[in-house]
């Protein structure tokens, strides 16, 4: 369901009741009728080929009005997000001036993300609703995701063929995917319970994006499990060169990465144009039980141009902080020994998933758990079947060879993951024992990562560029043929 749609709870082709034309008695036709004045629901004279629900009754840029509406945000867990605002001139401030504080350029800089993300997404959804249905949901789509692509695509450029950012740009796809359903789902599991016996959602958004998630682990899969299958010794099998293997397996996630696109592409359409009425009844009945609908119909809203213009501020400190945020993880990582998959699994996805969560956990306290669930569930396929695939296929293209080989310990926690959520999910009820369940289960995947080695690269100053990662598989293979013998 796209957050446009869920923000509204209707369809665009069905009649609008929030607001109304004027004067309907002067008009004898439906034609005559079309050309006269629209006002929204706070009266506002809607702009044309602005969306009422968008219009802000304000044109051009009000400084005061912008600055205003952008701290106070979409709810208040968002404005209290910033007051860390102050983090983003001193993180820039800190890089040049200071550039061998490079702990402290990571944490200021790490903290930084956090209010450009927030306003980034906030920006993006004032956007979508000023737009026609189709062009705003792609638009919100992306901008949702903006976070998360922009570490991905920085983190393969700054690698330099030299295979170290590989290994957290795998773990933070499966991370993302993880913060997603046991962190935040738990979170609003357990907030939506803590004021109410149990909630209640319906199947159809549950279903959907359960069913989308096992597709999208299964082919997220498939590559370690034909690395780890043709990896270590075996008599049933003809061995391949660590080498051949690699690039075996880098063709597969290609492929792969591909498909995933496609079906990405597929859901695109089923959610918003071929099946989009049976969400919307589901999202108006959601939305007359928040309690706070009156006051999110009387907010303020930006104009056009205050919400091109806070993209693009959100945007370039995005950017900026996202740069100055990669160039230290191999330092943490060496220097302070935080392992590989800690920083990829954990602190990775938290800090560009926090803005996104903190809207979800609001929306469980106001009782409308089938929009939070929409923004959860609809988070999480579109890293498994957009995000991830984009960066295989950059990598792709600027030679870095980014596959879908996942360390084996990584991909069963993520698949494990998505069969418990399943479960809870089953019964359209939840309260706060499965939310706590949920986060206690992340905490103890935490623990994990932190004690989890960072894969090693025998010989790796040796190797080709091209070739510069076929170690870690066949490490990662015979490591999975270890375990199988002696369970045996």
């Amino acid at each position: 369901m796209s957050r446009r749609n869920i923000m509204n709870g209707f369809s665009s082709s069905e009649p609008r009741e929030d607001y109304v034309t004027e004067p309907p008695h002067h008009s004898t036709s439906t034609k005559r009728r079309s050309r006269l004045p629209q006002y929204n629901h706070n009266g506002h004279k809607v702009t044309k080929h602005i969306h009422p629900d968008g219009e802000s009754g304000r044109r051009g840029i009000h400084p005061w009005h912008f600055f205003r509406i952008c701290f106070r945000s979409s709810c208040t867990a968002s404005m209290l997000v910033n007051v860390l605002w102050p983090f983003v001139p001193a993180a820039i401030a800190i890089h040049f001036s200071r550039p061998d504080l490079r702990l402290w350029i990571f944490i200021v800089n790490y903290i930084a993300m956090i209010p450009a993300a927030n306003l980034l997404g906030f920006a993006g959804q004032e956007l979508a609703r000023k737009l026609p249905s189709v062009f705003g949901v792609v638009l919100e789509t992306t901008l949702g995701s903006l976070v998360e692509i922009v570490l991905f695509m920085v983190l393969l450029k700054t690698d330099h063929h030299s295979g170290h950012n590989i290994p957290i740009i795998k773990a933070a796809i499966l991370g993302s995917i993880l913060a997603n359903l046991l962190l935040c789902l738990g979170m609003c599991f357990f907030v939506g319970g803590l004021t109410r016996h149990e909630q209640e959602f319906d199947e159809a958004i549950s279903e959907v994006g359960h069913g989308l998630l096992l597709v999208a682990g299964l082919g997220l899969i498939i590559p370690s499990a034909f690395a780890t299958a043709l990896a270590g010794p075996s008599t049933d099998t003809v061995q391949m060169t660590a080498q051949s293997l690699h690039q075996a397996v880098l063709k597969i996630s290609r492929l792969t990465a591909v498909i995933l696109l496609a079906a990405f592409l597929i859901y695109l359409w089923f959610q918003m144009r071929s099946h989009h009425g049976i969400y919307d009844a589901i999202i108006k009945a959601d939305e007359e039980k928040d309690e706070d609908r009156h006051k999110d119909l009387s907010k303020s809203k930006l104009t056009l141009t205050e919400s091109i213009i806070a993209i693009i501020i959100a945007l370039t400190c995005v950017i900026l902080i996202a740069v100055f945020l990669v160039e230290q993880i191999e330092f943490i990582v060496e220097e302070h020994h935080v392992k590989d998959a800690f920083m990829g699994l954990i602190l990775v996805p938290l800090v560009e998933k926090v803005a996104e969560h903190l809207t979800a956990i609001d929306e469980a306290w106001d009782n409308t758990m089938n929009i939070a669930l929409s923004h959860i569930l609809g988070a999480t396929v579109q890293t498994a079947l957009l995000n991830a695939p984009l960066a295989v296929i950059v990598g792709w293209c600027i030679h870095v060879d980014l596959g879908l080989n996942f360390e084996i310990f990584q991909i069963v926690v993520v698949i494990l993951a998505i069969i418990v959520v399943g479960n809870f999910l089953r019964d359209g009820k939840s309260n706060y024992l499965e939310g706590a369940l949920c986060v206690l289960v992340y905490l103890i995947i935490t623990v994990s990562t932190w004690y989890y080695p960072n894969p090693a690269f025998p010989g790796n100053e040796n190797v080709s560029e091209s070739g510069a990662n076929s170690t870690e598989t066949g490490g990662q293979g015979q490591a999975a043929h270890r375990m199988l013998k002696m369970m045996h």
